[in-house]
């Protein structure tokens, strides 16, 4: 049989390169016992948004020589084994932006009694800066990294950005990027408040804080 054919059925069936062959490994799930013991912080770049586009408005007048209305990052911090959620929306994801939201998520998760012990993310520039680093440091907070190449290993910041995505962010047809973040508290407030999460039983992570606390967000 020709090599052609025999790598067009290949491609066909999802087998045309060799990594499709390795088994892949085990998806190892795990819970830290109480809130604290270990935080998530992730980024999410995102469109600034200047008008509701075409998509949704079906008119592309003036689409070709628009020029780019820049970008702007969600950040995120969650918390292991609560799924508690802090998140900011900050102008870019540099090591100065990183290290601020660090302080300002840990105070939240403070106010409501929870003290972070570990912190995990991946390997982007900001977080092994020596800023971030000694941020950490300043409150002996130990720093877990992602191995490379496997985002996986800090799955529950990446489930919880989907999770924003498909209920606030891509949720409405926001006329501009303050429209956006404003909606963002409310979100947040019944995701942690109110909004039922599977891996907690059908009850919100607040039920599994005991502090009796008025949860609030940043912007």
């Amino acid at each position: 049989m020709p090599l052609a054919t025999v790598g067009l059925v290949l491609r066909r069936l999802g087998l045309g390169r060799r990594a499709a062959l390795d088994p892949k490994p085990p998806v190892i799930r795990y819970e830290r016992e109480r809130p604290g013991e270990l935080l998530h912080l992730d980024t999410k770049k995102l469109g600034r948004i200047d008008g509701i586009g075409h998509r949704i408005t079906g008119d592309r007048t003036g689409q070709s020589t628009k020029r780019g209305t820049g970008w702007e990052a969600l950040h995120v911090a969650g918390d292991d084994a609560s799924r508690l959620a802090y998140t900011e929306i900050l102008p870019d994801e540099r090591k100065e932006s990183a290290t601020a939201f660090l302080a300002r998520a840990l105070a939240w998760f403070a106010s409501l009694g929870v003290t972070v012990e570990r912190v995990m993310t991946d390997n982007g520039s900001a977080y092994t800066s020596h800023l971030f680093r000694s941020a950490l440091a300043s409150h002996a907070i130990r720093h877990k990294r992602t191995r490379p190449y496997t985002p996986r290993t800090n799955g529950k910041a990446e489930r919880f950005i989907q999770t924003t995505l498909r209920e606030w962010l891509s949720a409405s047809p926001y006329a501009s990027s303050r429209e956006r973040t404003a909606a963002m508290t409310p979100w947040l407030c019944d995701y942690n408040s109110r909004r039922p999460h599977a891996a907690l039983g059908g009850q919100p992570p607040i039920s599994r804080i005991t502090k009796d606390n008025l949860l609030g967000n940043d912007n």
